[in-house]
């Protein structure tokens, strides 16, 4: 959240890599007797007991298409269960793939990509039939069948048919908190079991440091996380302030420096005692703005600052990367909540501020980027996972893939945040712009929040995520009012909020 108020959120399958069985279709018009319409390939990436993991690219070889549906029929029972790059539907054994609208458009000779996840009992047969917009594709074989066919048939034939891929069980996830690494898309634990974030915010070490209240809001003792825990989380994200952490002399010295440190990393082990990931997340900042939507017109680390600031916060994911770069089960979330969108004129000179800080327009302090950011901690050797959040507070991921900072660790992830009363609060938003991004790199939401003390918002925003199997953390573990919080809980006991209820028993269900 921008303002935390003063005192006065499926896939536990493989990621395991094994042999795909690929089948290649091509399709030709009733008749035709030039070039296929299409080719489709199909394979089975994945597949443990009960379940697979599938991919399908789709080639048009015919003229350029503005919008297309795949279909095919799965042979043995098998069931679509989630689906990505496109729109998939199944009744019976029919199945259905139409075009997101960011990949409507197929020009001649152009790929199209999908993959889902399906159920299977017994044999796991491949289809032998697709159809490109009604245009039936047949199994051909090559394109160029060979000049010479082989005269006689193997005697032996295989004992395994090659449209059945072999059966592998998913690997085991660790217990407790993992080492997370990013596989494709995916979150991924050292035994290569797919993993989520679930869980909540823990606000309180980003402001009372600074106001001079003390380190914590609320209790930071084992029973208080033990409650988050009992949530069925299995992730506590902790907003940081870098004056604070950086011992700057503004902060009363009981609250800075080295009793700041101590604190953060005594919760950082209560967190992980509790098989919970922690995910340390730099919150304030120093910089003093006054433009447009400013939070506070302090110089210091006081309020949500549009970016991060070149004099300190390098320095501060210098030391906090030092602090926890032997413990992998950390998680670092850069910088909560980006607006440089609200200080420059165009989106451009917006993104390009992101990533390469400098001198950036409407903003009269020099910024840290977010390649900077990422620089700071891989320069320390850590390797841990690397969150990156977008523009707009953290809800506009439009041009996240294209100005995304390179890691030289391959171990970087997109972060997103949600409230009822931001811009990008639909599923038709986040088809056109979260899709495209959760296609190629896992994604999180690090916060997720209505201001109406109910959960049908966020009720819409985890069943979005968990058909995708994605991320989520619910804001926020504090006893706030649930409107302006927006509070989860009324008791530091785990007792919720209407709000929190609804995040509390749909993280139960999901493990039950």
């Amino acid at each position: 959240m921008r303002h935390p108020p003063r005192l006065t959120a499926l896939l536990a399958g493989a990621a395991v890599t094994m042999a795909s069985t690929a089948l290649a279709v091509v399709g030709t018009a009733s008749g035709a007797a030039a070039a296929p319409v299409c080719t489709v390939e199909y394979s089975v990436t994945n597949q443990w007991t009960g379940g697979f993991q599938g991919a399908l690219t789709v080639t048009n070889n015919s003229t350029a298409l503005n919008g297309w549906s795949l279909g095919f029929s799965f042979p043995a029972g098998q069931q679509v269960g989630q689906g990505w790059g496109g729109k998939w539907s199944q009744s019976g054994a029919a199945v259905t793939v139409t075009n997101e609208s960011w990949n409507a458009q197929l020009g001649a000779g152009a790929k199209a990509t999908t993959g889902f996840i399906a159920s299977w009992t017994g044999t796991n047969t491949a289809p032998a039939a697709f159809t490109l917009g009604g245009v039936p594709c047949t199994v051909d074989g090559p394109t160029t069948p060979p000049t010479t066919p082989p005269t006689d048939p193997p005697t032996t034939p295989p004992t395994t048919p090659p449209t059945t891929p072999p059966t592998s069980p998913p690997p085991t996830p660790v217990t407790g908190a993992p080492e997370l690494s990013v596989t494709g898309n995916k979150f991924t634990d050292q035994n290569g079991a797919v993993r989520r974030l679930l869980g909540v915010n823990r606000s309180g070490g980003e402001f009372m440091c600074v106001q001079g209240y003390g380190i914590w809001d609320g209790p930071a003792d084992d029973a208080s996380v033990r409650a988050i825990a009992d949530w069925k989380a299995n992730t506590v994200r902790i907003p940081l302030n870098e004056e604070c952490w950086l011992g700057l002399d503004n902060v009363k010295p009981e609250y800075r420096g080295a009793n700041y440190v101590d604190a953060v990393k005594d919760l950082v082990t209560k967190v992980l005692a509790h098989g919970m990931t922690p995910v340390v997340e730099l919150h304030w900042t120093h910089g003093q703005y006054t433009g447009n939507s400013a939070g506070c017109a302090d110089v210091h680390a006081t309020c949500q600052k549009p970016m991060p600031s070149a004099q300190y916060t390098p320095a501060f994911w210098t030391s906090v990367a030092n602090t926890f770069k032997n413990d992998r089960r950390v998680v670092f979330d850069l910088f909560n909540e980006p607006y440089p969108d609200r200080a420059t004129s165009t989106a451009t000179q917006a993104w390009t501020c992101w990533r390469d800080g400098g001198t950036c327009p409407g903003i009269g302090y020099e910024v840290a980027g977010m390649q900077d950011l990422v620089d700071a901690v891989r320069a320390t050797g850590a390797k841990n996972l690397v969150l990156v959040p977008g523009l707009a507070y953290s809800n506009d991921l439009s041009q996240w893939l294209t100005y995304r900072p390179t890691d030289p660790a391959a171990n970087l992830a997109a972060a997103w945040h949600v409230y009822n009363f931001n811009t990008c609060a639909d599923e038709t938003c986040w088809n056109n712009t979260l899709a495209p991004v959760a296609a190629q790199v896992p994604l999180l939401a690090g916060e997720i929040g209505e201001n109406t003390c109910g959960h049908a918002f966020i009720d819409r925003v985890m069943k979005w995520f968990d058909d995708r199997g994605l991320s989520y953390l619910g804001w926020t573990w504090n006893t706030w009012n649930c409107n302006s919080g927006p509070a989860l809980i009324t008791s530091y006991d785990g007792t919720p909020t209407a709000f929190g209820t609804g995040l509390r028993d749909h993280l139960r269900a999901l493990t039950s």
